[in-house]
């Protein structure tokens, strides 16, 4: 994974907890630094002498020609806490091309009927997803099923208000507050399958709608994938980015281990035509963060099988993988994993980054 030195253009305060930061794309990076909407960005710091990476979605539209994403503070969040205590409109940040699958289908009829669902941070590619579709598609519908907290925890509100006086006869926004009493009661607390039972006798037509999109914490997105697929909504017409996610269960670790017990593993890993080699005890550990202990050098983000920066391909051996949330059918089949989530349980193990 490569980065590139971007300057910050201006920085602004969107909520008590959510800043929007926007990077000036030099003329020679443009054709790089390209993005469809719902993609990301992957950043790299420096803290303490060691590199912490993180990805951050886009949340303004590529018609725009701008790039801007939105990060919230987390509670003791390493990359989160620098960037609102310390950047600045001009400081430089390490980045790498915009990359991620959680984008809009090509091909797509006008007109079209959309549901978009988001939790929090999860509006950022939401938004530049809805406002794209909006601006390209002259007849299509939406509606946004909006979660937080609070009115004033809403992440990108005066973007969505804007939007939807612009859009008025085609983009419809409900906000859900989970701390904070509504009127109705239905858009108090978070959305569930009893929600959904009213939404869709109500406010939507389910078999009328062509495509979902989905981003938040793990239990809402598996929620609403369940709900959708059990009332007849095709995959194809699902996409989801996972935000939060639980990632590798502890317990399934110890298990495996329990079960591979005085057993070791051989991983040979191929990152940038160079080889890293190192042992670790079978069903101990993920691959990464073994090879990361070693000070090795590798792609990394969520470390919850989602962003797919750790993906590579298996060429030999056996893993065992806890989630896989980022990956499509066709890529597993094909031998791809996802390294964070990887646990070894063969002697030994070949696994190519550059495949």
């Amino acid at each position: 994974m490569e980065f590139y030195p971007l300057q910050i253009s201006n920085i602004e305060k969107n909520t008590p907890d959510c800043i929007l930061v926007t990077f000036e794309i030099p003329d020679q990076l443009n054709e790089l630094f390209n993005y469809r909407a719902g993609q990301y960005l992957t950043m790299k710091i420096g803290v303490n002498g060691n590199a912490v990476i993180r990805h951050y979605s886009i949340c303004s539209c590529p018609i725009d020609k701008e790039c801007r994403v939105g990060i919230k503070k987390i509670k003791e969040g390493v990359f989160s806490s620098v960037a609102h205590e310390h950047w600045k409109k001009g400081d430089v940040v390490m980045i790498s091309p915009p990359t991620g699958k959680f984008c809009i289908p090509e091909n797509l009829s006008d007109p079209d009927n959309y549901i978009a669902y988001a939790a929090g941070s999860g509006i950022t590619p939401i938004l530049s997803i809805i406002s794209t579709l909006l601006r390209k598609q002259r007849n299509a519908r939406i509606k946004l099923f909006y979660v937080n907290k609070t009115s004033a925890s809403i992440i990108l509100k005066e973007e969505l208000e804007a939007l939807k006086n612009q859009f008025m006869d085609r983009l419809e926004i409900f906000y859900f507050l989970t701390n904070e009493n509504r009127s109705v009661s239905l858009l108090n607390g978070r959305i569930t399958p009893e929600k959904l039972d009213i939404i869709f006798n109500v406010l939507a037509d389910i078999t009328q709608t062509n495509h979902h999109f989905i981003c938040g914490p793990e239990p809402m997105l598996l929620m609403l994938r369940t709900y959708l697929m059990n009332h007849g909504v095709s995959k194809d017409q699902i996409h989801f980015e996972l935000f939060h996610s639980e990632g590798t269960s502890k317990q399934l670790v110890k298990n495996i281990a329990k079960e591979h017990q005085d057993e070791t593993s051989e991983i040979t890993l191929i990152e940038g035509g160079k080889s890293f080699k190192y042992v670790l005890p079978t069903g101990s550990n993920n691959i990464l963060d073994g090879a990361l202990a070693l000070s090795a050098d590798l792609p990394f983000a969520c470390k919850g099988g989602v962003c797919c920066t750790c993906r590579a391909k298996l060429l030999e051996g056996e893993v065992k993988m806890m989630v896989h949330y980022g990956l499509e059918d066709d890529e597993i089949e094909a031998g791809y994993i996802l390294t964070c989530q990887a646990i070894p349980l063969s002697e030994k193990i070949l696994i190519d980054y550059d495949a």
